[in-house]
């Protein structure tokens, strides 16, 4: 599909997407000798279909929780729709700047203080170094981690990754958010702060696109669920009627 076809109205689309991981195998010693032997016949790794033909629309302002077990393909639609992973087949279009809290610390370079790094993701996420230098103080009040802003990142623990990468993303005014399992890390506080922040985006209609264990806080957020099983779309509707269906699946498994 053509970005000309796509309706005005739709913040991301993607036709038939396919994303395929080679796995490598632990083999014994004596299994990789015989290998070699046979003259290197047949093939150590097997292919995983981590998506297959995943096709969705998500409109302007909607909020969409990606909900399914363990394995099911929604880490990697979020990565595709970001940009992070390149689809094996099939499209996938944005409209709109998008701010993807996929992986704590992605993109923050390890050898700068938080303070460089705030401006390196600002630029990557599409601020000018004047917007970054008019938010910068409200980055650092709302991260909470004032007194190590000039400490270098390799040095800041999980929680603090989350906590300043999430103040970022939220003050580049995105018109898409992406999340993925972000809020499982950090404090209670913060938490509840972020969650507060992500209900705001909502509130303010911004496209939120979530993943997330936590289904009692999607049912809140979210008006929509998408749920995936072995990379497939098997059900789209109203959020609490995929959750019962999760629950129900999560209970069989």
């Amino acid at each position: 599909m053509s970005v000309e076809t796509v309706p005005d109205n739709i913040a991301i689309t993607c036709r038939k997407l396919r994303k395929v991981f080679v796995l490598r195998n632990t083999r014994s010693m004596k299994e990789s000798i015989v290998w070699l032997v046979k003259g290197r016949k047949g093939d150590l790794s097997k292919r995983f279909d981590a998506l297959q033909d995943v096709s969705l629309d998500v409109a302007q302002g909607e909020t969409v929780a990606l909900l399914g077990l363990n394995g099911s393909g929604k880490s990697t639609l979020l990565k595709l729709i970001s940009g992070v992973l390149q689809p094996d087949g099939g499209t996938v279009q944005t409209r709109g700047r998008v701010a993807g809290l996929i992986e704590v610390g992605a993109g923050f370079h390890h050898d700068l203080s938080g303070r460089d790094n705030v401006y390196l993701n600002g630029a990557i996420l599409g601020m000018t170094e004047k917007q970054i230098d008019t938010m910068f103080d409200s980055i650092v009040e709302f991260s909470e981690i004032g007194e190590f802003i000039d400490t270098e990142v390799k040095f800041y623990s999980s929680g603090m990754y989350l906590k300043l990468a999430f103040s970022i993303a939220v003050h580049t005014d995105p018109e898409i958010f992406l999340i993925d399992e972000i809020l499982a890390v950090g404090d209670e506080p913060f938490q509840r702060k972020c969650i507060k922040k992500i209900k705001e985006l909502a509130a303010a209609g911004k496209t939120l696109f979530v993943v997330s264990h936590d289904l009692d806080l999607v049912s809140t957020v979210c008006e929509r669920g998408v749920l995936l099983e072995h990379g497939k779309v098997i059900m789209d509707a109203e959020v609490h009627d995929v959750v019962r269906e999760l629950r129900k699946r999560s209970e069989a498994a």
